[in-house]
């Protein structure tokens, strides 16, 4: 196992990646722990392997996960496989999308198509209601 790896910071990073906050994490753990205890948790460099389980299962992520993931080599990867078709900006664009955007455009103007007689359904309604009020 490599020492460099933090177990508490990669608890960490998962949970927030995940947006669980601390309180819902430690009500998941159990009722032995707190919003303190999970914080004191994540300042571990190691963690026991029964523990880290636990933890996994709440998160919902591999135990390896917690006990492999090396952000420094996640960022090597990163940087190393970055590719750009325009070097001027560095900006990555799909330039070929993997859906027609002429078919999304049709379904929005189907949905506000659909809205619209919704809406107006609904003013004849009113209308109608009105009418009624105004006869009596």
């Amino acid at each position: 196992m490599n020492t460099n790896i933090h177990h508490g910071r990669n608890i960490k990073r998962f949970r927030e990646m995940l947006g669980i906050k601390q309180e819902a994490m430690a009500d998941a753990l159990g009722s032995d722990w707190s919003q303190k205890k999970v914080s004191l948790l994540e300042q571990k460099e190691q963690v026991e392997l029964e523990l880290m389980k636990e933890v996994a299962a709440v998160l919902k992520v591999p135990v390896e996960a917690i006990e492999k993931f090396d952000q420094e080599f996640a960022v090597n990867i990163i940087s190393n496989t970055f590719t750009t078709h325009d070097q001027a900006t560095g900006f990555i664009y799909n330039q070929n999308p993997t859906f027609n955007p002429l078919d999304k455009l049709l379904e929005v103007m189907e949905e506000n198509k659909k809205l619209y007689e919704r809406l107006f359904e609904s003013e004849r309604e009113k209308v109608e209601l009105l009418k009624k009020l105004l006869d009596k």
